[in-house]
């Protein structure tokens, strides 16, 4: 293997393993150290290939947003049948919950402290996206509200259940798997939650 590819391997791998010590544990106190130890590698390699941990943080957090983002307008520029997008929405968050639990806690942790944070949608495609809830409630697909809060609850009913994923698993006594396996079906209850039909 060349030095390049060694190179390139090392910092994926602590890529990887800082993603999951913050994304998938919650972690995000985790010292430089404890990535160094996580991940089986010096803690001076780290600083040598990202500079310092908020270098290394900030570029895991900004490959996990592209990914929500991505997510987002594929749904958003799509000709699917309103339904059948936000379907697809569904699933692509649930799955990302899955994969990373508590990457939407760390981006409300981030606004909170008053780091940057780039928008996931722009403004035109908020605009569509509200005419397409204002026509499906013509149709009378949709209760009618303020597009708005057709969007809360759908974010609400999303979101929430992982963001705060501790405290559910402790006051219900569910256990990780028993979580997972909770979430992975929660679409079809979703879509009838927001949809008449």
């Amino acid at each position: 293997m060349s030095n390049q590819a060694k190179k390139d391997q090392t910092q994926e791998l602590i890529k990887e393993t800082t993603k999951n010590l913050f994304f998938v544990k919650g972690k995000f106190d985790a010292t430089t150290q404890e990535i160094a130890d996580a991940a089986g590698v010096n803690r001076t390699l780290i600083n040598y290939y990202f500079r310092s941990r908020d270098n290394l943080i900030q570029i895991i957090f900004d490959e996990a947003q592209k990914v929500e983002k991505e997510k987002s307008e594929i749904i958003m520029n799509s000709d699917l049948p309103f339904k059948e997008k936000i379907g697809q929405f569904i699933e692509g968050s649930l799955s990302t919950s899955l994969q990373y639990p508590y990457l939407e806690t760390y981006i409300v942790s981030q606004i909170n402290k008053g780091n940057c944070h780039k928008r996931d949608i722009e403004e035109d495609e908020l605009k569509k996206l509200y005419t397409d809830i204002e026509q499906e409630m013509e149709k009378g697909t949709i209760e009618k509200m303020e597009p708005i809060q057709f969007v809360l609850n759908m974010i609400s009913l999303l979101v929430f259940p992982s963001a705060i994923r501790p405290l559910l698993m402790e006051n219900l006594m569910i256990s990780s798997e028993e979580f997972d396996r909770i979430i992975s079906v929660r679409k079809g209850i979703i879509l009838n939650m927001l949809f008449k039909n």
